[in-house]
């Protein structure tokens, strides 16, 4: 049975893809800050060597992308050097890594879905970060795989789902609708990530199939939860934020993960279980 060791395991990823990994047969040893400081190389090394794991799954990343703006030296120390400690023995053991990024590497200037292989270009500190940690995983590791993500919801965090439902029962919302990109469950994402630990190594988009904006994904919420809402569309600059966000951060997954909506159906269906 191979062994794959969890960073983040705490997280909203961590906690879905932990059983869904055991589901599929695989030995998880979870860990999170409580028992692995990711920016502590010698704590990396130490926790790696004696668990031996086959593959690192590395989920652990600091995520909030408008404090990055302000904080960039603690965003840094997390998603760059954190990422390199765990590349730098992942490449040293010969351990698959697993690596998740983000949408946000690029620029959105494009208008037709991002493929792997495009140019990036980050507008914000949290997307350069990222980028910069896959820069990482690729320079110190021969075995990768780097899964970039979007729009990440599910039920173990804060989310963009729950905020509109919480917003519910206001007079009006108004949701910025040109801003487009694909909204992904962590399910979803987590099934993806089993996917391609059977695929050749590389860089892989793994999100929901098709494509919205944030208006159009708040309708669609409101429309499958039944309830009827004054839901406005407005713009990026009536809503304007710490991070410059790209305005069409789609990308193409190759069918890794199914329709947005059809993922958002199912998670509704589990809440309200």
């Amino acid at each position: 049975m191979e062994k794959i060791l969890v960073t983040g395991a705490n997280g909203m990823l961590g906690q879905d893809l932990c059983p869904i990994l055991e589901d599929n047969g695989y030995e998880v040893i979870e860990t999170d800050i409580s028992n692995l400081d990711i920016t502590n190389a010698g704590q990396v090394k130490s926790v790696l060597e004696n668990n031996k794991p086959d593959i690192v799954i590395h989920c652990a990343a600091y995520t909030n992308v408008d404090k990055a703006e302000e904080d960039l030296q603690t965003a840094e120390l997390i998603n760059v050097t954190g990422t390199e400690n765990i590349a730098e023995v992942c490449g040293k053991s010969g351990i698959t890594m697993v690596y998740i990024s983000t949408d946000y590497v690029f620029d959105g200037t494009k208008n037709s879905p991002y493929k792997p292989d495009d140019r990036t270009n980050p507008i914000n500190n949290y997307g350069m970060t990222k980028y910069e940690g896959e820069e990482a995983v690729r320079s110190l590791c021969e075995k990768y795989y780097i899964a970039r993500t979007s729009w990440l919801y599910g039920h173990h965090g804060k989310n963009f789902v729950e905020t509109m439902l919480n917003l519910a029962d206001k007079p009006e919302i108004k949701v910025v609708d040109d801003q487009i990109g694909c909204p992904t469950w962590t399910v979803e994402l987590a099934n993806g990530i089993v996917k391609l630990l059977s695929k050749p190594y590389g860089t892989y988009h793994v999100c929901g199939s098709g494509s919205t904006s944030w208006y159009g994904f708040a309708k669609e919420i409101f429309v499958q939860s039944g309830m009827k809402v004054n839901l406005l569309p407005c713009t990026t600059s009536e809503f304007p934020r710490p991070a410059k966000r790209p305005k069409y951060s789609v990308m193409g997954n190759n069918g890794i993960c199914r329709n947005w909506q059809a993922a958002l159906k199912d998670y509704l269906s589990l809440r309200n279980n």
